[in-house]
């Protein structure tokens, strides 16, 4: 493994221009080229590309296309999790989601970063952090999920909401950047 890549996956500064991430990105491409240009297709079949493009998928997982990713290979899905159209999960570092998670349509989970500092930041530099969403949460359209996030179980985050910091489990998160609103008591019928 090259030193950027190694640098990548420990969380440090790496330079993304490099030939084994590029190789990477390839397979990427042609991963979510095949799986967003399938036809109606059988669920196994968007499956057998789901597990080959992720680390790891649940069972009954749904992803509608199009779907966009850097790697692939740094997300893990839970079982019953369902991706509505046009959402990109930007794996330069875990993107692990839970099971039973709704994602709205055009959400972004972002783990990369790059650099503050204006002389560096010419030079291509970035890191990454990574982003996790526990177990029941629902994620409404359009909501950014920032590199360094954990959003707690069983948390709703409003449509358009940009999530700038870690939030607890069981909330209501709206704005930007997203703040609790109210605690989520237990569901009646």
């Amino acid at each position: 493994m090259g030193e950027n890549k190694q640098r990548m996956l420990a969380g440090e500064w790496y330079l993304p221009d490099d030939p084994e991430l590029a190789a990477d990105t390839e397979r990427r491409m042609a991963l979510c080229a095949a799986y967003n240009a399938l036809p109606p297709a059988p669920p196994v079949e968007r499956t057998r590309l789901l597990r080959e493009l992720f680390g790891a998928v649940g069972e009954d997982v749904r992803i509608r296309p199009p779907f966009h990713c850097d790697f692939g290979y740094h997300i893990s899905v839970g079982d019953r999790t369902f991706v509505n159209f046009n959402a990109v999960f930007l794996d330069c570092a875990p993107i692990t989601i839970g099971a039973d998670v709704q994602i709205g349509p055009n959400v972004q989970l972002l783990t990369p970063t790059h650099e503050l500092d204006a002389e560096r930041r010419p030079a291509g530099w970035e890191r990454a952090a990574p982003v996790t969403i526990g177990d029941n949460v629902w994620l409404g359209g359009g909501v950014i999920v920032c590199p360094g996030v954990t959003i707690g179980a069983d948390t709703v985050v409003g449509a358009g909401s940009v999530v700038t910091r870690d939030l607890p489990p069981g909330v209501l998160a709206v704005g930007s950047p997203a703040r609790v609103v109210r605690s989520l008591g237990p569901l009646r019928p």
